[in-house]
């Protein structure tokens, strides 16, 4: 599994950083559902115009998202259903626009299995992002674009998105999206670099505690 966005762009209104930064936390760490939940429903009940509305479905649409992805519970129906009514409330230039694509272009790889459709899903947020100065959601969409096309065997152009990945998030000091961000460049350098980035995306996860908890797989030493 990819590294996700949580907060990148926080919802609008008077819950919606907040709540983001909830959903979040049970992204990366797998815990903490319950208040996500409950932030949600405050953030549901209090939004005051589409773009406020859309921005909590948004929110919805991903935590139902990585409770299916994390293993929690299936709530595939509840994400794809969310992350709609968002596309229906959201107008084509608001600044969660990009985020949404991006996260329906999750549900597309990750739960349809369906790259083909998550690729033109990825290229909007891309540019969506760049459009609105989003560099850190720039992050995932070149990360996840990335995994694409090393999936289609284009090693140098994964390379490329890996890279510029990498790069914003250590210029912006995301540190729990770093870890991440290595072991998915060592998938496309050769040997011995890609041992060096598994091993520094090891040594800077277990400084953060283990977060994100789903990278541990990702991170263990590749047998000889």
């Amino acid at each position: 599994m990819r590294d996700l966005p949580g907060a990148t762009t926080p919802s609008s209104g008077r819950y919606g950083g907040w709540t983001a930064l909830l959903v979040e936390r049970c992204l990366f760490t797998g815990q903490g559902w319950s208040e996500a939940e409950d932030a949600l429903r405050a953030a549901e009940a209090t939004a005051g115009n589409d773009d406020e509305r859309g921005a909590a479905a948004c929110e919805r649409g991903q935590l139902a998202y990585a409770a299916t992805v994390l293993g929690v519970r299936d709530r595939a129906d509840e994400a794809r259903s969310a992350l709609g009514r968002a596309a229906a409330l959201l107008s084509a230039g608001s600044r969660t626009r990009p985020l949404l694509d991006f996260r329906r272009g999750l549900v597309a790889e990750h739960l349809a299995d369906a790259p083909q459709a998550a690729r033109p899903a990825y290229h909007r947020a891309h540019a969506g992002a760049e459009a609105h100065g989003d560099t850190l959601l720039l992050s995932f969409t070149w990360r996840h674009l990335a995994a694409l096309a090393l999936r289609d065997g284009e090693v140098a152009e994964a390379r490329r998105g890996f890279t510029e990945s990498l790069r914003i998030r250590e210029e912006l000091g995301f540190l729990v999206g770093t870890a991440p961000a290595l072991a998915a460049l060592a998938e496309a350098e050769p040997e011995p670099e890609a041992s060096r980035l598994r091993a520094e995306a090891r040594r800077l996860f277990h400084l953060l505690g283990g977060i994100p908890t789903w990278l541990a797989d990702q991170l263990q030493p590749v047998p000889s």
